[in-house]
Formats: C-alpha cells, sequence, structure tokens
C-alpha cells in the first residue's frame, strides 16, 4: 500500500473502517474499564478486596487462554475472530443489565460476566494485532499504529466523560449498555471490510502445544522482544495495583461523584491522544528503541501525585501525572507495537502476539489481588504509592537490552533472526 498523499493511510477505504470500528470498541471498552468497577462499589458496596477481585477476573482470561489463543488464532482469518469476538462481548455485556433489573445481580455475577469478557477480549486482542501487517503490509506499520492510537487515545477521553454523567443519571449497570451497542456496531463495521485476507494454510496436522512452544521459544530467545514482554509485565502489574485503588481513592477518599471521576479518567485520553500524535515523530527523533524506556521514566515517577492530593481541586491538578502517564504509554506501546510486528515473521505473528501478552499480563490478575488487599491493609493512598514505584522500575529490562541504543525498525520483512546487542538496527 502506497502512501500517495500526506493522508497517507487515511485514504485506504479498508484501514478506515478499521479505524471507525476501533473508535467504537474501545468507546464501549473505555465505558466499561469505569463503569464495571462502579457498578460494585455503588450498586454492591463492595468493599476494596472485591473491588480487587474484580480487576483479578476481568483479566484472568490472559492467563487462561493466553498461549493458546495465539495458536488458534492463527489458524482462522483474523478479521472473522474480531467480529465474532465483538458480538459475543456485546451479548455478555448485556447479563449485567438484565439482572439488575430482575434483581439478581450479586458480586458473583459481576465476577462472571468479568471473566468471559476478559477471555473474549484475549481473542479479540491477538486478532487485532496480528491483523494490521495483513491490512497495510509492514512498511506502514508505524504509521498504523500510530492512527489507530489516536483513535484509542479521543475514546479514552470520551469514554470516562460519557460514562460519568451516565452513571450518575442512570446507575453503572444501565450504563453498560452504552458498551454492549459500541461492540456489537465495532463487529458490525468490521464486516464491511474488503480487503480479502487469505485463509491460513494448514501446517500438517495441528499440534497445539508445539504451536505454542515455537512461539514462545521465539520471543524469549529475541533479547528485544523479551525486554519489551519483561518490561510490560513489571508495568502491568504495578498499573493494576494502581488502578485498583484508584476509584476506590476518587470515590472513598477525595469523595468525587461519577462525573468528577470521568473528568479526572479523562485527562489519561487527553495525554493518550498527545501522545499518539506525537508518536512517530519522537520515536524518530528519540530512536525506536531508547523512546521505549526514556517514555516511562520520565512519566511513571508523576503517578505519585495522585496520593499526594488531598481534597478539592488539588486532585484535578494531580490528574496531570495520569495524563503524563498515558501520553508516555502511548509513545511507548506504539514503538513496541511496531517493533514486535517488524521483527515477527509473518507465519508467527498470531503466537509471538499471544505469547507476549500471555507474559505480560500475566501478573495482572495477581496486580488486582494485590491491590485489593493492600488498599484493605494500607488504604487507597498507599497503594497508590506502591504502584507508582513499580511502575517506574518497569524501565530496567530495557535499559539492560539493545533497545537500550537500537534507533530504527527493520525497513524489509523480518527472517526471524535475532537482534544482536550494540546492532544499530534490530
Amino acid at each position: 500500500m502506497k502512501k500517495s498523499s500526506r493522508l497517507g493511510l487515511l485514504r485506504d477505504r479498508d484501514f478506515g473502517r478499521l479505524l471507525a470500528a476501533t473508535a467504537l470498541g474501545q468507546l464501549g471498552d473505555r465505558i466499561v474499564f469505569l463503569a464495571l468497577p462502579l457498578v460494585a462499589i455503588t450498586a454492591l458496596h463492595a468493599d476494596e478486596f472485591q473491588v480487587g477481585s474484580l480487576t483479578a477476573m476481568t483479566t484472568a482470561g490472559s492467563l487462561l487462554v493466553g498461549l493458546p489463543a495465539g495458536a488458534w488464532v492463527e489458524r482462522m482469518r483474523k478479521r472473522s475472530v474480531m467480529i465474532g469476538t465483538d458480538l459475543a462481548r456485546a451479548l455478555v455485556l448485556m447479563a449485567i443489565p438484565m439482572a439488575w433489573w430482575a434483581g439478581l445481580l450479586t458480586i458473583w455475577w459481576l465476577y462472571t460476566v468479568a471473566l468471559v469478557h476478559g477471555v473474549l477480549t484475549v481473542f479479540f486482542d491477538v486478532a487485532y494485532a496480528s491483523y494490521l501487517p495483513h491490512l497495510v503490509g509492514r512498511g506502514n506499520l508505524m504509521e498504523g499504529n500510530s492512527k489507530l492510537s489516536a483513535v484509542r487515545s479521543v475514546t479514552s477521553i470520551g469514554g470516562p466523560t460519557v460514562a460519568g454523567p451516565l452513571v450518575g443519571l442512570v446507575g453503572a449497570p444501565v450504563t453498560l449498555l452504552a458498551s454492549s451497542i459500541g461492540m456489537a456496531m465495532s463487529g458490525l463495521l468490521a464486516i464491511t471490510i474488503r480487503k480479502h485476507e487469505r485463509k491460513p494454510e494448514p501446517n500438517g496436522r495441528p499440534r497445539l502445544v508445539r504451536e505454542i512452544r515455537e512461539g514462545l521459544k521465539f520471543v524469549v530467545k529475541h533479547p528485544s522482544l523479551r525486554a519489551i514482554m519483561l518490561g510490560d509485565a513489571i508495568f502491568n502489574l504495578f498499573l493494576v495495583v494502581y488502578q485498583t485503588m484508584l476509584l476506590v481513592f476518587l470515590d472513598r477518599e477525595m469523595g468525587l461523584q461519577p462525573f468528577g471521576i470521568g473528568l479526572v479518567l479523562s485527562g489519561m485520553g487527553c495525554g493518550a491522544l498527545l501522545g499518539a500524535l506525537v508518536a512517530t515523530k519522537v520515536s524518530g527523533r528519540v530512536g525506536q528503541g531508547p523512546v521505549i524506556w526514556l517514555t516511562s521514566l520520565a512519566t511513571c515517577p508523576l503517578t505519585a501525585l495522585m496520593p499526594l492530593a488531598r481534597t478539592g481541586w488539588s486532585v484535578y491538578v494531580a490528574a496531570i501525572g495520569l495524563a503524563a502517564l498515558s501520553l508516555g504509554g502511548v509513545v511507548r506501546v506504539v514503538a513496541q507495537s511496531s517493533f514486535q510486528q517488524a521483527l515477527t515473521p509473518d507465519r508467527l505473528l498470531g503466537r509471538t502476539s499471544a505469547t507476549a501478552r500471555f507474559v505480560s499480563w500475566s501478573g495482572v490478575p495477581l496486580g488486582g489481588l494485590l491491590g485489593g488487599a493492600s488498599g484493605s491493609v494500607l488504604g487507597a493512598t498507599g497503594t497508590l504509592w506502591i504502584g507508582a514505584a513499580g511502575m517506574t522500575l518497569s524501565v530496567l529490562p530495557a535499559l539492560l537490552s539493545p533497545l537500550r541504543t537500537t534507533r530504527t525498525l527493520p525497513a524489509e520483512k523480518c527472517t526471524g533472526q535475532p537482534l544482536k546487542a550494540g546492532s544499530p538496527n534490530p
């Protein structure tokens, strides 16, 4: 696909449809991010440990199906997986408002919906990450990832901004209807993408364990991919510790109403949008590898502004730290995604994506439980301090790898050879 104007990939109708589907799906997802914990906090009056357990159930799907998902997805058309999981997630989320209307909603009902939704999300994310190289070509990965990140960032602003007032008006359970509608529309839009996706050719008799082992071996032996994966694992663990108590902190310690909580969280979306807009330029100036650790080192410590806040306007000032975290996070993720897609052979895209997700997210359920337990013992404020410190430590794997000095992506199709330490190109 050639870029014939400054619009670049925006001239491609299929990529435009993917952008629109991404916007709707992510809008629904961001509403879930705010509304699901608020169902537990406001409608069911859950304690700190129950809120942490809900976070753990939301992300437990990565541990349950994270590795086999990659091998399974590689045997199917990626777009079909995305469509099916979007529509299924829409149906699953409907179960919460329906149970609430029927007077059947319990914390265990929430746990079940969160777990099933999380499993479906694993399959969607693996297919989504593997689909982009097929749609735009490897030469356009940086631009494609940057534009998709920009759309996700806009919805990160819109999701909490929409969800906050909705929760205040109709309650958190009913607000999840908006999430369900967004995901259903995302799946329907993906159906309209016309570019032909070849059916994966069967590679002999399917052997799930062998295929999983091959993807895991490739990622673990590649120094750059291994560093990205380990850094993400540390970051995600402590991010979830932080996020688990963030809503409790804002609701119970700061006394914010749902609209105020949505306003604080929308600041994260503003930072993410700015990060998506500058990701390509920043990576070009700083270098594709250094930008991965520099952004984390510069922004993660700023999350400590939130536990320093007191009631009143200071909490909104502290939201600057959350915005900075999102800005740096998007720049880092765009660079990392482009690295992973460019360094991985086509036949391993699904498996390496699933492997990286499995390891990177392996600590997320634990983070939810730790966040809940820490909140019960140390309170929400103390837990935020732990999360901020842990996220800052996530820069270490990249600093100790070739990413520290690797400045550019490979221009040609990957052969699967690992990057040697000190090489100027991966």
